[in-house]
């Protein structure tokens, strides 16, 4: 390695010389002068070692291949430590800066290459994954992806088998953090190729028992046989625990449901998050939105490890940033 050192006063390798406005190029051993400088600090070999990670003759060695390397004593032993020579003061006002500024750009680099290369293991609903998990893809190089419901993901991230999960449900432990990234809401939507004009007057007009009728009218989409969607949101705004409706196609994906349901006609119960692309481009409509629709709040998890906070906040950002 070159080191290009400008300055008032350069170091040779056989004598000190006094140079203005001049610079030299000096071929180096960088653990060397990483070494001097703990020294240096420490005024110890020993302390220097452990500061190191190093034993301590492997300090004594690196300190006497730079004292020839350069021609001077650098250290007098002393009783308690070490003590530097006029010519180890002078080296240090040389290397200080320059070896400061390196070690900071390259723990920086060293910092960010671990984050980006880092393996990390997410759980999610397989029906929030395409609307809220695929956000993660641009932000990191590495993700495992797994699919269960939540009492699965924490089992899986308490037993330190997953890094993260992605959860509507607020468990309260001490081997784990959990911190809300955000709230899901449920909507009704609709194919594109439905009039739904009359049932959204009805709506307006608070007419449950006619929206009720209009829709248990339409062809019904669901995720999951047991229509725990439906369920609940029948319960929230009509009251009832019974919906009448029937379900013409179960499609265990919500996302794929949301896909086919584009492309054929239908209404169905689902989170907002996962119809927001299908209303934009316009392949869907939404049949009933409003404030008072069954929310549930999104959580983010993980095991308490240091090495998981970096990638924690980062994940927690990116999916309040999607949740918004």
């Amino acid at each position: 390695m070159f080191v290009q050192i400008y300055g008032e006063y350069v170091i040779s390798k056989n004598n000190l010389n006094y140079v203005c406005d001049k610079y030299i190029y000096i071929m180096v051993n960088l653990e060397w002068y990483r070494t001097f400088k703990s020294v240096y600090k420490n005024g110890n070999f020993s302390l220097a070692a452990k500061e190191l990670f190093i034993s301590q003759p492997a300090v004594s060695q690196q300190m006497s291949m730079l004292e020839a390397h350069v021609g001077y004593k650098l250290f007098n032993r002393k009783s308690k430590g070490v003590e530097p020579t006029e010519y180890a003061k002078l080296l240090n006002n040389l290397i200080i800066e320059a070896l400061d500024r390196l070690e900071n750009v390259e723990n920086g680099f060293r910092s960010k290459a671990v984050n980006t290369n880092q393996l990390i293991s997410v759980g999610i609903s397989k029906h929030l994954f395409s609307s809220i998990g695929s956000s993660l893809i641009s932000k990191f190089d590495y993700i495992d992806f797994s699919f269960h419901e939540n009492e699965m993901l924490f089992e899986l991230v308490d037993t330190k088998k997953l890094n993260f999960a992605v959860i509507t449900k607020k468990y309260d432990t001490f081997d784990t953090i959990q911190k809300k990234v955000g709230d899901i809401k449920q909507i009704i939507v609709g194919s594109s190729n439905i009039d739904a004009s009359e049932v959204k007057s009805k709506i307006k007009a608070k007419e449950l028992l006619e929206v009720e009728h209009w829709l248990n009218k339409q062809k019904w989409y669901n995720h999951d046989s047991g229509i725990p969607h439906v369920k609940l949101f029948w319960l929230h705004v009509f009251n009832k625990k019974r919906p009448s409706m029937i379900s013409n196609f179960i499609i265990p994906s919500e996302y794929e449901m949301l896909d086919s349901l584009s492309k054929n006609t239908g209404v169905a119960v689902v989170w907002n998050c996962n119809a927001k692309q299908f209303i934009q481009d316009k392949k869907l409509q939404i049949i009933w939105d409003s404030k008072q629709m069954p929310t549930t709040e999104v959580f983010l998890l993980s095991g308490k490890n240091d090495n998981l906070i970096n990638p924690f906040q980062e994940i927690e950002a990116e999916l309040k940033k999607t949740l918004e």
